[in-house]
């Protein structure tokens, strides 16, 4: 965008403050901060559409005996067990999908684990609340895309809220760990939406390969020019906070490009849009020392989940690029020095029901499983992987944990729960995890110990 008049500067001012993050709120740091402490990275993998997580986690032999229930409730999605990607849980045996070999080469090797049947409540939950339709005890509008979605990231089930968990953790931990930081410690490479967004922390939107200058600014004259047109003063408040706001997104821009220039990734991943994201966040942890950042936060996305029909020619692929990037991410915080002190992490907004529709495809269900990939604790990292974390669900239609004999399982374990266990390994302590996740204080605990 060449900017010829203050018109353009106040659209290029917005532009940026979207592409850039909203760093007006980033704030002063204070002296609080602890070099000695390690650095540590969360990578969440949003995979937006909502996730069938029954064709990605599939008991093969269980005690349960959840493998009959799954073939016959699954009809013609069903995956035969002798293409999977087998895993242990125990005495149980389970598979992942076919075309994720390398999550389950993670799994086996302890460093990857399963949350089962997670997704958003109030509070424990049974088929039987569901049906009642008590909405007091209720995640308000269930099933719907956009709202699901706002309070995954939120951390609030029933109500409206103006920041997300990743920034609230920010929001506690930056004044501490990021005191000195020349970069915002939280990252997106696509859209954040809600997690990012804190009361004091916004988040950096860097597309894949790193960040860029507007157009018409990219020399220093050019440069020098636009900076000396953002300190013009016309005593409009709305004006100059965005002149700050600008100002603030080309200085993070200038820091975050200068430092990439340095940033050397070896590892291989593949060309696809998740990998691409993932090799962007390892080229900034690759350079986590120039920036002076202690706690890191990124934000993935990979979309097209919502498989209405025809799943298996839309998820099957999809699966695969996750399994693919998170296998080669895993191997580039290898070669970057922070394997051990990096936890990613799936989400969605919610799963899908495990009988299919008449269109070979699922529709909105609610709970689903989801993996956390780190260093497990006999490879020198805190993830306590190889196994199964929560309680998974009867597959039988109509059975226990079933909300409408269709296969929508009622989550026996909150978002909440997995959310307040990442952010406790993160740095933030017990004893302010009830003001960053304020539901969490309604289940048994808030600490799962999938992170030691």
């Amino acid at each position: 965008m060449l900017i010829k008049s203050r018109r353009d500067f106040l659209k290029a001012a917005i532009t940026s403050a979207g592409a850039l993050g909203a760093f007006g709120k980033f704030g002063e740091m204070n002296a609080l901060a602890s070099s000695a402490a390690p650095y540590q990275a969360l990578v969440c993998i949003f995979l937006s559409g909502g996730n069938d997580s029954n064709n990605m986690v599939i008991p093969v032999t269980t005690a349960a005996k959840n493998e009959t229930y799954y073939s016959k409730a699954r009809g013609s999605l069903a995956i035969g067990p002798s293409g999977l990607q087998l895993i242990q849980n125990g005495a149980d045996t389970y598979g992942l999908h076919p075309l994720m070999p390398e999550l389950a080469a993670l799994y086996n090797a302890g460093n990857a684990a399963v949350l089962a049947n997670v997704g958003m409540l109030v509070q424990p939950t049974t088929p039987q609340i569901f049906q009642s339709q008590n909405l007091a005890e209720l995640p308000a509008q269930l099933f719907s895309h956009s709202d699901q979605t706002n309070q995954w990231q939120a951390a609030i089930p029933n109500g409206t809220a103006s920041t997300g968990w990743g920034g609230r953790v920010e929001d506690n931990l930056s004044p501490i760990y990021n005191a000195s930081a020349s970069f915002t410690p939280e990252t997106a490479t696509t859209g954040c939406g809600l997690f990012c967004t804190g009361a004091q922390t916004f988040a950096a939107t860097v597309a894949v390969g790193g960040a860029s200058l507007l157009e018409g600014a990219t020399t220093p004259a050019r440069l020098n020019a636009v900076q000396q047109l953002m300190t013009f003063d016309n005593g409009l408040k709305l004006v100059t906070a965005a002149n700050a706001n600008f100002n603030r997104g080309v200085g993070f821009s200038t820091t975050l490009t200068n430092a990439l220039k340095t940033a050397v990734v070896h590892t291989v991943f593949p060309n696809t849009q998740i990998g691409q994201q993932l090799l962007t966040v390892a080229q900034i942890m690759s350079i986590r020392a120039q920036l002076g950042i202690g706690r890191q936060v990124f934000f993935c996305q990979l979309g097209g989940f919502d498989t209405h029909s025809a799943q298996e020619g839309t998820q099957d692929p999809l699966l695969q690029q996750l399994s693919q990037a998170v296998g080669a991410f895993y191997i580039a915080t290898q070669e970057v020095g922070t394997d051990a002190n990096t936890t990613t992490f799936t989400a969605s907004e919610f799963g899908r029901t495990l009988q299919p529709n008449g269109s070979a495809g699922t529709d909105h269900a609610w709970g689903s499983h989801h993996f956390i990939i780190g260093s497990g604790s006999a490879n020198g990292g805190s993830l306590q992987g190889g196994r199964f974390w929560g309680q998974f669900p009867s597959l039988a239609l109509g059975g226990a944990n079933d909300a409408n004999q269709r296969g929508t399982f009622v989550p026996t374990t909150s978002v909440d729960q997995y959310a307040a266990t990442i952010a406790q390994w993160f740095g933030v302590s017990p004893a302010n995890v009830a003001s960053i996740f304020p539901y969490v204080a309604n289940f048994p605990t808030s600490n799962l110990g999938f992170l030691g």
